[in-house]
Order: C-alpha cells, then sequence, then structure tokens
C-alpha cells in the first residue's frame, strides 16, 4: 500500500462542519459511499417511480438531501467510479471507458487521504478499475497475458476488500443457467443444472473469496460491509466504506421473494424490478446496523448510480434524453441523495446546483479537513458551499467526455459535441434538450466549445505522465484517446 502524509488542517469555524470540530469530540465522522450500476435517473421513488419499490431510499431520501442535478462523471461505470476515488477526470488517468486503463499506482485517492488520517478502509461489490488476477481466467481482463493491468484495491489506500472485477449475476452472481440469453433470467431452482458464470469475488490481497457467494448479490456484498464497520466500532476507529452494488446491471435476476412482488410482469420487468427492491432491503439493512452500533448520526451516506440505464431493459431516465453511453442528460444525469444524520438540520432538503462524482473527494477533505496534493489538478470541487447556502454557483464548468463524445456543463447551460454535431441547451428552460440554441448562442457556444478543448489538452498532458512521470504510462503502452479524432485507435 502506497503511504503519503498530509497535514490535517482546520477550516473556517463558520462552516460548523469541519474536522477541527470533530476531531476535538474524538467524533470524526464516517464516510459510506453506496453505487448503484446503471441505475437511471426515474429508477426510484424519490425521483418519480410508482412502479419500482424503493421505500428506504425514499425515506432517505425525504430525511437527507437530494440532488436534483448530479451527474455522473461519465456515461460508463470505469471512468465514472476513478472520478469517485480521485476527484479528477478518468481521461486524466487512461480510464477511457470500461475494460481500458487502470486507476493509476499515482493517483491520490479518498481511501489512501483518510487512511492517513487514521480511518480503517474497505472496498466491497464492484471494482472495474483493473484486473484482480492474472493466475487464472477471470472476468473481462484477467488473464495470464494481463500481468500489466493486475491493480488491487491495496494498491490504493483499502485495507479490506470484497471485489470483483466486473459485472455479476444480480442473484446467485457465481452461476448462470446452462442456457441463458446473458441479460434476464428468473432465479435458478436449487438443485437446477446452472454453470459458472466466470466472475469470481477477492479479497484485497487477491485471495479468492469463495464462501457464502449465494442468493441476493446485494445480500452477499452487505454481508461484508457490516462485520467490516462492527470491527471499526469495536476499535473505536473511524471508517470509509465504498460499497459498489452490482445492482441492475445486467445480467438481472431477482430473488423469488422480491421477483414475486412484481408477479405478472415480463421476466425483465419482475427481475430489474425486483433485484433495486433487493438492494434497497440492503441499504436499509446497513442503516439499521448503524443505529444499533450507535454510529448513524456520525456517518456520512453517499448514494447515486455510475451512470444511466442501460439500453432496451425497462430501466428509464424519466424524460431526459438518452441512456448509458451517451453525454446527453439520460446518460449522465443519475439519482443523488445525501444523509448525514447528525448535521442535517444545517443541510437543505435540495440541491440544484450541478454537481458530480469527481465533487465526492474534495466535499470530504473539505467536512474532514485534510489538504489535498497540489500536484494532482481535481476536476471536482466541494459541494459544502452549495450544502450551507454560501454559494449558488461552481466555479468551474463540468466537463465530460466518451469515446467521440465531449460534454460541457456550466451552471445554466450545456454544450454537446460529437463528431460533427454541436449542439447548445438550456438546461434551466430546456432540461430535455429539445431545443438546440446553437446557433442563437454562437458566443456561449464558441466558448464553452473553447473551454472543451483546453481541458482535453490539460487531460493529455496529465495521462502522459506530466504529474507524475511516466511509470505507469509505460507499463500500460496505452495511446491517447482523442475525442476529436475521426478515428480513435
Amino acid at each position: 500500500m502506497k503511504t503519503h502524509y498530509y497535514r490535517i488542517c482546520l477550516l473556517s469555524a463558520s462552516i460548523g462542519l469541519t474536522a477541527g470540530v470533530f476531531a476535538q469530540q474524538g467524533k470524526s465522522p464516517n464516510v459510506i459511499l453506496i453505487m448503484a450500476d446503471d441505475l437511471g435517473w426515474g429508477d426510484v421513488g424519490f425521483n418519480g417511480n410508482t412502479c419500482i419499490k424503493t421505500p428506504f431510499l425514499d425515506q432517505m431520501a425525504t430525511e437527507g438531501t437530494v440532488f436534483t442535478n448530479f451527474y455522473a462523471g461519465a456515461p460508463l461505470s470505469s471512468p465514472t467510479r476513478a472520478s469517485v476515488l480521485t476527484g479528477r477526470n478518468a481521461f486524466r488517468m487512461g480510464v477511457f471507458a470500461p475494460n481500458i486503463g487502470i486507476l493509476r499506482p499515482e493517483e491520490h485517492t479518498l481511501p489512501e487521504y483518510l487512511h492517513d488520517l487514521g480511518y480503517t478502509t474497505g472496498h466491497f461489490g464492484k471494482w472495474h478499475l483493473g484486473t484482480l488476477t492474472c493466475t487464472e481466467v477471470d472476468a473481462n481482463r484477467g488473464r495470464p497475458e494481463n500481468s500489466h493491468l493486475v491493480n488491487l484495491p491495496d494498491e490504493h489506500g483499502y485495507d479490506e476488500a470484497f471485489v470483483t472485477e466486473s459485472k455479476v449475476p444480480t442473484c446467485d452472481p457465481m452461476f448462470a443457467p446452462i442456457e441463458n440469453n446473458g441479460r434476464f433470467w428468473d432465479c435458478i431452482p436449487q438443485g437446477a443444472s446452472r454453470k459458472l458464470y466466470g466472475t469470481y469475488y477477492w479479497d484485497a490481497k487477491g485471495q479468492k473469496v469463495q464462501d457464502n457467494l449465494n442468493g441476493d448479490d446485494s445480500r452477499v456484498v452487505m454481508d461484508r460491509v457490516l462485520p467490516f464497520i462492527s470491527r471499526a466500532v469495536k476499535k473505536k476507529q473511524p471508517f470509509l466504506a465504498t460499497v459498489w452494488f452490482h445492482t441492475p446491471h445486467l445480467p438481472c435476476v431477482a430473488e423469488p421473494e422480491y421477483a414475486k412482488m412484481y408477479a405478472g410482469l415480463s421476466i425483465e420487468e419482475r427481475n430489474y424490478y425486483g433485484c433495486i427492491t433487493a438492494m434497497d432491503a440492503q441499504i436499509r439493512r446497513l442503516v439499521d446496523f448503524l443505529k444499533q452500533k450507535g454510529v448513524y448520526e456520525n456517518t456520512i451516506i453517499f448514494f447515486c448510480s455510475d451512470n444511466g440505464p442501460e439500453l432496451n431493459t425497462p430501466g428509464t431516465a424519466g424524460q431526459y434524453k438518452g441512456k448509458k453511453r451517451s453525454l446527453y442528460e439520460g446518460g449522465i444525469r443519475v439519482p443523488s441523495l445525501m444523509l448525514w444524520q447528525a448535521q442535517q438540520h444545517k443541510l437543505p432538503k435540495t440541491v440544484s446546483v450541478p454537481c458530480c462524482t469527481s465533487d465526492y473527494l474534495p466535499t470530504v477533505a473539505q467536512i474532514i479537513g485534510f489538504t489535498l496534493d497540489k500536484k494532482r489538478k481535481l476536476d471536482g470541487e466541494s459541494f459544502m458551499p452549495m450544502l450551507l447556502g454560501e454559494s449558488e454557483h461552481r466555479n468551474t464548468p463540468l466537463v465530460f467526455c466518451s469515446d467521440t463524445q465531449g460534454a460541457v456543463i456550466s451552471d445554466r447551460y450545456k454544450l454537446y459535441v460529437n463528431k460533427n454535431t454541436v449542439e447548445l441547451y438550456d438546461l434551466e428552460s430546456d432540461p430535455y434538450e429539445k431545443m438546440n440554441l446553437c446557433n442563437d448562442h454562437i458566443e456561449i457556444a464558441d466558448s464553452l466549445k473553447n473551454y472543451l478543448h483546453i481541458q482535453m489538452d490539460e487531460f493529455q498532458q496529465s495521462f502522459s505522465g506530466k504529474e507524475y512521470g511516466i511509470k505507469s504510462v509505460e507499463r500500460m503502452k496505452q495511446k491517447w484517446h482523442d475525442i476529436f479524432a475521426e478515428k480513435n485507435n
């Protein structure tokens, strides 16, 4: 594990939520980062879904703070996950898409910062930031020839882990029916023929985990989270738990008790909806456990999705345009909330300022009070000023890039580019991106496009090793992915 030493700093006393206050009381806040996988903006009750049952998430939304304009760092899994842990656009480290690149060892991650402040850290569920083995075939990239892609959680500040490289079935995660379409199936009956799915769970040191892997996958994950928290509480040690559920990424399979809640619907609907409701139940289980252990009030819980819903599934982005893989709103605007019971009375019920997964790290840094490494340029910024009513605007626009697409979101306007397409939308009056204003606001469009080009140049400099040398650049042997190139190699 890499070790870094950072000066604990006290933030302004006027904030009232800083580490200075909590350190004096011996109550450094715990942090839990929950992420669903391919959960659409419209797949939860608190965003208006009346079919999918998410009663506990809806309760958390009522009790906590809902981010109405929250964005995943990318319209795809791995880049968003990299942005969560680093506060940086994933293009800086070559995580251009799922199964491309790794979270480079030289990056400074949230678990590293917190570990150096005395936190115990654990990662549970999906990893998708590198392979977990090269000694056998596993998941998408676990192969003997891919030793350069092995990238374990303990290289990035995690003490404990229970992770898969990528997707698994959302019930009985190690298995699939002998005959299946790879997308949806009903839970395999006990005693029925089945085959290995081909993706395994591993611990932080790269050892395969083989016990307690049957049934709902969200429950399988939570069965590892709760003992981790229990050990931290027993040691009176603050903790970071990263809980990245696989739900509702394909293949979607619901445990029978949850599938029955949607009896009479199609096989796609009952399994998609059922696995989401099962995840909701495990989040309730987590919060009940925190209360039982007496640490709920001083635990900050964040929840979001890694991107919009998958195409050709029952998943919905509501009225937003596009789905997964698209930089239109439906591909990157995701459900999001935050709950910190001890301080919730100081926080608003909703935040409408655009926020992003890259904002998590600087936000936690401001709350807990540690100095960020200035040698690594952050793309995120703390949303505490928005939570505290000190600001109604971001300092800098949000930038997104994926395949041949690019997008820039300011407080009001959004630029979307894709090959020869250039579009400008006023998200305040037209959140569903129906009216292209490019010809009406040429100066705004040109300004945002220029900003996108400047940021892409900066991302490329990071990718090429400007901030931390070329060791990992040479290891990965990647080429820069230029979204403006007509063809990318």
